[in-house]
C-alpha cells in the first residue's frame, strides 16, 4: 500500500503534537487531538489536496526527529511567541493576498495603457 504525502504530513503533525502536548505538560484528550488534527488539515485544505495529486519522496525519520529535538529545545518565551504569532499569521496572509491582488490590478491595467492603439494620436 502506498503512502501518499498528504498521510506522511498527517502522521508527522501527530508526532508533533503528541511531542508538543508532552512538552507544554498538556493532558490532551483523543478528541482534542483529533480537533487539532482536523484544524490543521482545515487550515492547509488546498496544500494537503495538493499532495495527494503528486508523488514526493518520504519525510526521513531524521528529519521528523529534527523537528521533535526543536520541540524540546523550545523555551517557555518561544513557545509564547509561536502562540502569539498563530493568529497575526492568518491576518498577516489576508493583507499579503489583498496586496497580490492590487498589484496584479496594477499591472494589468500599466499593460493595457502600454498596448493601447495611438495610431491616431490616443485618447
Amino acid at each position: 500500500m502506498k503512502i501518499t504525502s498528504k498521510k506522511q504530513l498527517l502522521t508527522a503533525f501527530d508526532r508533533l503534537f503528541d511531542r508538543a502536548s508532552n512538552k507544554l505538560a498538556l493532558d490532551c484528550t483523543e478528541e482534542d487531538r483529533a480537533e487539532a488534527r482536523r484544524s490543521f488539515v482545515n487550515r492547509f485544505e488546498y496544500a494537503l489536496e495538493a499532495l495527494d495529486e503528486i508523488d514526493l519522496p518520504a519525510i526521513p525519520e531524521s528529519a521528523i526527529r529534527g523537528m521533535e529535538e526543536s520541540i524540546d529545545d523550545l523555551s517557555p518565551a518561544q513557545v509564547a511567541g509561536y502562540l502569539a504569532t498563530g493568529p497575526l499569521v492568518l491576518q498577516v496572509q489576508k493583507l499579503i493576498k489583498t496586496l497580490v491582488a492590487r498589484a496584479a490590478e496594477q499591472r494589468l491595467i500599466e499593460q493595457l495603457v502600454a498596448s493601447a492603439d495611438d495610431t491616431y494620436g490616443g485618447n
